[in-house]
């Protein structure tokens, strides 16, 4: 017989109520310690040497350099980003904002195809918490029984020793995690000096370690899959972005039901499932899959490999549980390729192509020149008028530049104040002042329209227009 927490009372509540509450929470409103079984079948090997992939890479991405350069870096306190090795800076929000907006159409074609795939395989929080943390509690506390008498049982030397060992890993981990994490934010070299240098230097970025610790040591400790039924929006959002055609961990109710126990003496009339709770004894989140789909399903495909297991034991055919859409359980269809969602790869292939445009057009130097406001003009002299102009420069790549300043379509002059040539340093900025100043001959307007051009030796680099202000003739 399985032991399963609670089974009584899911047997005993009408139809229907299991969508009442979270199933984490009992009708008192405490929470229900999730006991997982540990899984083991195709899926689970397959999803672990996904883990492992995600692993190397979340470890192995913050070393690797292009040129001087992080593969990615998302500096927010500096408002620095650098993604493939191209850094990108606040000016650059307009493509952030339309590549948000191009994910988020991802999402949704994604979602709509294949359902919450991304959560059960590759989400940092299922990953960390299945793969890592709840891996490391099997090892110490051994299986859902297990775990179970030892939460029951009083506090002897064994448990202690047991719960310091475990929460000391926990712990240990998530300070890893932590500096990993830490690392995708200041960089690996920038990590490196809080950790070898001064604590006296570092406190705030020793402060920061710690806090992140903090965090995710809540986080896979005692918070765990309340991160995907409380927090993640996404769970949230499948019931409005999933459909009847969207591939889903689904239990096959038309082969599975009427339920009932295996009876080999008898003619047998129940469905295939025998009711065994494999699937429920084994799911992160707490849920029985046989009440069909709910938020606090992230598609982990553990009771598939549960379900399958059992399949085997009684000689059924597997896929009781399995991917599958509603419609293919229903009425046999397959995964259909619908109008919304040729709707959505149309809308993700225009925004991926505007977004690639901007990519492959962006500058390496962004400058901005205005007219200092509150300032009409100057008189030079009897045959003269001078603008005076503020200049912004960005530069994005690893080499200082040296720029000057020329007027391109008038017979005027630049005058810059300070040095004639303004030094912008490798990914930083500078700003100045210069007059443009022209003869009054020239001018023929009250506002005429003047071009600047930015120049690196005599490479121009960009040019810039603005606004001229005159005395009217």
């Amino acid at each position: 017989m399985i032991d399963v927490p609670g089974k009584s009372a899911i047997k005993s509540e009408s139809p229907g109520s299991f969508r009442d509450r979270l199933a984490t929470v009992d009708k008192s409103g405490k929470r229900n310690w999730i006991f997982a079984k540990k899984p083991k079948g195709r899926f689970y090997r397959s999803r672990t040497i996904v883990s492992w992939t995600f692993f190397l890479l979340f470890i192995g991405l913050p070393f690797i350099e292009i040129n001087g350069r992080p593969l990615f870096l998302f500096n927010i306190p500096e408002g620095r980003f650098i993604i493939f090795s191209k850094v990108f800076w606040p000016q650059d929000f307009f493509i952030f904002g339309l590549t948000m907006i191009t994910f988020v159409v991802f999402i949704v074609l994604f979602t709509a195809a294949f359902g919450r795939l991304f959560c059960g395989w590759v989400c940092p929080q299922t990953n960390f918490m299945e793969m890592l943390f709840r891996k490391v509690e099997y090892l110490i506390e051994g299986d859902a029984n297990a775990q179970r008498r030892l939460s029951k049982a009083p506090w002897t030397f064994s448990k202690i020793a047991r719960k310091v060992s475990k929460h000391g890993t926990f712990f240990l981990l998530s300070f890893l995690i932590a500096n990993l994490f830490l690392s995708y934010i200041i960089g690996i070299k920038e990590l490196k000096q809080i950790i070898t240098g001064p604590f006296s230097l570092h406190v705030g970025g020793f402060s920061a370690i710690m806090l992140f610790s903090g965090i995710f040591y809540g986080v896979y400790a005692y918070f765990r899959e309340q991160i995907c039924t409380v927090i993640c929006p996404y769970g949230r959002l499948q019931g409005v972005l999933l459909d009847r055609n969207s591939l889903i961990v689904a239990y096959d109710y038309k082969r599975g039901e009427p339920r009932g126990k295996l009876e080999k003496t008898v003619e047998q009339h129940n469905g295939d499932c025998i009711d065994c709770y494999s699937c429920v004894t084994v799911c992160p989140t707490g849920i029985d899959i046989r009440d069909g789909t709910q938020m606090e399903c992230v598609n982990c495909t553990a009771c598939i490999d549960a379900c399958d297991s059992i399949m085997d034991k009684i000689n059924r055919p597997r896929g009781l549980i399995r991917y599958a859409s509603e419609n293919n359980i229903a009425e046999g269809k397959p995964l259909k390729f619908t109008a919304r969602m040729k709707f959505y790869v149309v809308l993700l292939i225009l925004l991926s192509g505007l977004l690639s445009a901007l990519l492959i057009t962006r500058k390496d130097i962004d400058v901005t020149v205005m007219r200092t406001p509150g300032i009409l003009y100057q008189e030079r002299g009897t045959d003269s008028i001078s603008n005076l102009y503020n200049v912004k420069i960005l530069n994005k790549t690893m080499k200082a530049i040296p720029v000057i300043f020329k007027l391109e379509d008038n017979d005027g002059i630049i005058q810059v104040i300070g040095h004639q040539t303004i030094v912008i340093k490798e990914e930083g900025q500078g700003s100045g002042s210069f007059f443009v100043v022209l003869p009054k001959k020239s001018i023929k307007e009250r506002i005429s329209t003047i071009h600047i051009g930015l120049y690196e030796g005599k490479t121009k680099i960009s040019t810039m227009k603005s606004n001229f202000f005159g005395p009217v003739n």
